[in-house]
């Protein structure tokens, strides 16, 4: 491919997330984990060569998807320029070209796992590949220096509409998306002092640890984010008697995992005050709502209980650090961590080994008459946190159903310990539902 960038290109700079993303990608264990591979499964009959396209010119639309990335080394800066040309979007027949499934699996991962070069490639691709007549893969890679789970939404949106209108026969609109780096700017410094200190007050004195149940401690540094998932789902009954619970307080399923998490550590571990982190979209300017780019940050919540805290009120103290959260969404991680840990490591998370985030993938997308669009979500995991609790919500024939899932590195865990935590979890919410004004530390998590 040719990446050539012309000589008189604006350099913007990054913002300090993207900034934070160039430093870890120079470390070759953490390169996967800012990834961003969606793998789609189309169904029926697919116009190969119209879906090539309309994800190809997707790709070409976004500025913040042909960014390329450099320090620059008068103003020790990370910048970032848009004038390259897009990352391609190929074609594979594998029928005809007689590819095994094992074969093809194998191409998935390497489409999926190859890092981007990050000075000279754009930072998206894409891969359409004819599985057999009636099944289409389009894999897309993005990384998430340029991206971010929002953009994810919007990108497969934008492709299944262009591919809609070019079999209806209209062309695709040419006209460039908003420039990342016309939407958002920064603070002014000691607006930014004055909250970084107001947070670092907010967090002061919990434990920048959180007792997990490890199974080995590899010495920092050498552990790999190879990983695996676990999961499991609450039947209908047993989801609305907990969000019944949670609504009362105002809570969201984010939040009832909050709680159930640091309810259920706690009952293994004794520990009464926790730190997790979270991804927070950062979309709070109307004007980036519909734009892709990477937009995200990482805020880090502080939620507590004592020996005498009724699990109603573990929600509400969930909702309440939240909600405290929410209102730095605007306040730069990395100061903070520097303020609370200043010894810690740059390739470490920041402040605590645990995220909790929200699953919001949804399950199917209608395409066509006779086609449909799902996520293939059975490949490899990568992760850099030690736990990853997603919270996911679907609506059933008779009622919604959560379920709680954890990305966790093999090297630190076996399967069993993860069953066993997400068991624990099953107890908390049966717990939270039937026992709401028992103190969440009554009872062992396995009884």
């Amino acid at each position: 491919m040719n990446n050539a960038v012309t000589n008189n290109a604006v350099w913007h700079a990054a913002t300090p997330a993207q900034q934070g993303i160039w430093v870890l990608d120079k470390d070759e264990r953490l390169r996967p984990t800012y990834l961003i591979p969606t793998v789609l499964e189309f169904t029926g009959q697919i116009d190969n060569a119209i879906l090539a396209e309309s994800a190809g010119h997707a790709l070409n639309r976004h500025p913040a998807l042909r960014s390329r990335f450099r320090l620059d080394l008068g103003t020790q800066r990370v910048e970032y320029r848009t004038d390259g040309p897009p990352g391609e979007v190929g074609f594979i027949d594998a029928q005809a070209d007689g590819w095994s499934a094992d074969e093809l699996d194998r191409l998935v991962g390497v489409l999926c796992w190859t890092p981007f070069d990050l000075a000279e490639e754009a930072q998206a691709r894409g891969e359409v590949i004819k599985v057999d007549d009636t099944t289409t893969l389009l894999v897309l890679t993005m990384h998430h220096i340029s991206f971010d789970g929002w953009s994810r939404h919007l990108l497969v949106n934008e492709i299944i509409a262009g591919y809609q209108a070019l079999r209806r026969g209209e062309a695709l609109d040419p006209t460039p998306s908003a420039h990342p780096a016309g939407l958002v700017g920064p603070p002014p410094a000691d607006v930014t002092a004055q909250r970084v200190a107001e947070a670092v007050d907010r967090l002061r004195g919990a434990p920048l640890t959180v007792t997990l149940p490890y199974d080995r401690c590899p010495a920092p540094g050498e552990s790999s984010v190879l990983g695996a998932n676990l999961s499991i789902e609450l039947d209908e009954e047993l989801t609305g008697k907990v969000m019944a619970v949670a609504a009362q307080e105002g809570s969201t399923p984010f939040m009832t995992a909050v709680a159930l998490l640091a309810g259920t550590l706690s009952r293994y571990s004794g520990q009464r005050d926790f730190l997790f982190a979270f991804g927070w979209p950062g979309r709070e300017d109307p004007a980036t709502a519909d734009a892709i780019g990477m937009f995200m940050s990482t805020l880090v919540l502080r939620v507590g209980l004592d020996e005498t805290t009724t699990w109603r009120e573990l929600v509400r103290n969930a909702r309440i650090g939240a909600l405290e959260a929410f209102m730095d969404c605007d306040v730069p991680l990395e100061p903070i961590a520097t303020a609370l840990n200043p010894g810690r490591h740059v390739i470490w998370p920041p402040l605590t080994p645990v995220l909790v985030n929200v699953d919001d993938l949804p399950l199917e997308l209608p395409v066509a008459p006779g086609v449909t669009c799902r996520y293939r979500l059975d490949g490899p995991v990568h992760t850099k946190y030690d736990l990853d609790l997603f919270v996911r919500s679907d609506d059933g024939e008779h009622g919604s159903r959560l379920t709680l899932a954890i990305d966790y590195p093999t090297d630190l865990f076996d399967a069993a310990t993860i069953e066993t935590l997400l068991s624990g979890l099953r107890r908390s919410a049966v717990d939270l539902a039937y026992s709401t004004e028992e103190p969440c530390c009554a009872r062992p998590a396995d009884s």
